[in-house]
């Protein structure tokens, strides 16, 4: 911001003495316009010395993806998007044959074992268990009646999420790829920390009777805000996130009217 072009200096009148006509006579003043110094860029240093930013959902070292961030009043539209509890996206990948004391491939090795009698079909059903169980969880602390008109229309609105704290709920898990020993699977979460799901998938490869390690935790969606509306590293200048707040505007307005009213 403060290497963007500034406003011209404000411009204020100043009677100062006119030219000397060389005659010896009287010296006049005359009206003139300067700039006000107090505008000056030396005199009055950076024009931006503190701006406040907010972080949305956060993201531990090791894993990586969509990263909301608010800035100004989209700090209050982070608190907005917050009550929503809206679903997060992401891709975790797994690795069967080991295990670590962090459930990554990257912690301290605690057990090596075998993986040959794992099939697709095995994984799946795991799975569908998973999903089944977090299913029934999310009805429990949606605190909704699930006979009543209510309970249907918001499920057919998609809206059926839990609106006050909760564990970690999965609301949809399926594999991506398969190709032992290595796998991916996508997960649609509420609540969750990556840590979560790194365990997730140690406690698969021990309902598979074998061990897991996660080696990618990549959030692909986070509320309204999908990989699309993401800017890498390169493009960290106030140009693209001005395009990227503009470009987010009726999205995020029409989630919170769609879920808050």
């Amino acid at each position: 911001l403060n290497a963007a072009p500034g406003r011209p200096p404000r411009q204020h009148v100043r009677f100062l003495p006119a030219p000397d006509g060389g005659d010896g006579g009287a010296t006049g003043l005359v009206a003139a316009r300067v700039p006000v110094l107090a505008d000056h860029p030396l005199v009055r240093g950076p024009r931006f010395r503190r701006l406040k930013i907010g972080a949305g959902h956060r993201l531990d070292v090791k894993a990586s993806g969509v990263f909301v961030l608010g800035i100004g009043h989209g700090n209050k539209l982070l608190t907005d998007l917050y009550n929503c509890h809206l679903t997060k996206v992401y891709t975790v990948g797994g690795l069967f044959g080991k295990a670590t004391d962090d459930f990554s491939d990257t912690g301290k090795l605690v057990e090596k074992t075998t993986f040959d009698h794992i099939t697709r079909e095995k994984l799946e059903r795991i799975l569908a268990v998973i999903q089944g169980t977090n299913h029934k969880a999310l009805l429990m602390h949606s605190n909704i009646d699930m006979k009543t008109q209510e309970a249907y229309e918001l499920a057919v609105k998609g809206l059926l999420r839990p609106m006050g704290k909760s564990p970690p709920i999965i609301t949809a898990i399926r594999c991506l790829q398969f190709v032992l020993p290595e796998f991916q699977l996508e997960i649609h979460c509420l609540h969750e920390t990556q840590q979560y799901l790194r365990k997730i998938v140690h406690e698969i490869g021990l309902e598979l009777k074998s061990s897991a390690v996660c080696t990618q935790v990549r959030r692909i969606r986070d509320g309204v805000f999908t990989l699309d509306d993401a800017l890498l590293r390169t493009q960290w200048n106030l140009q693209s996130i001005q395009n990227a707040i503009w470009d987010c505007q009726l999205k995020v307005q029409t989630e919170l009217e769609k879920t808050l009213g």
